[in-house]
């Protein structure tokens, strides 16, 4: 058998060299049109993310300003916030202020060297 004969390739005519130029820019075209469609994907998933973190915060505030509701809702509650707030007392009411105990003052003997140059500190 005969080795199999190569064939020649024919130069490209213009129509051919047109159609190629406008694949090409197409082909270009599309890659910068996806690549904007990632930068627009990437900026909306933080905003979202950013929006997920503000709605978890503010589910907690909802949460704790309930419970502050709740507090006050109560008798109890009220006169706390009202003592607090006005810093006022019922009639009869004093004030208890806790003193801490003193200490006695623990002095340690003076050591030969403070006694043999105390006449020193006086001069």
């Amino acid at each position: 058998m005969a080795p199999k004969a190569r064939k020649k390739s024919r130069p490209l005519t213009t129509k051919e060299y047109i159609v190629l130029g406008f694949l090409s820019i197409l082909l270009l075209w599309l890659i910068i049109l996806n690549l904007s469609i990632l930068k627009k994907e990437e900026r909306a998933r933080r905003s979202a993310y950013g929006a997920q973190e503000q709605l978890s915060s503010i589910q907690s505030r909802e949460k704790t300003l309930e419970a502050s509701i709740n507090e006050l809702g109560t008798e109890r509650g009220e006169e706390e916030s009202v003592r607090s707030t006005f810093g006022v007392a019922k009639p009869g009411e004093g004030e208890i202020i806790v003193v801490p105990p003193k200490n006695p003052a623990t002095t340690t003997p003076p050591s030969f060297w403070q006694k043999w140059f105390g006449w020193a500190k006086f001069w």
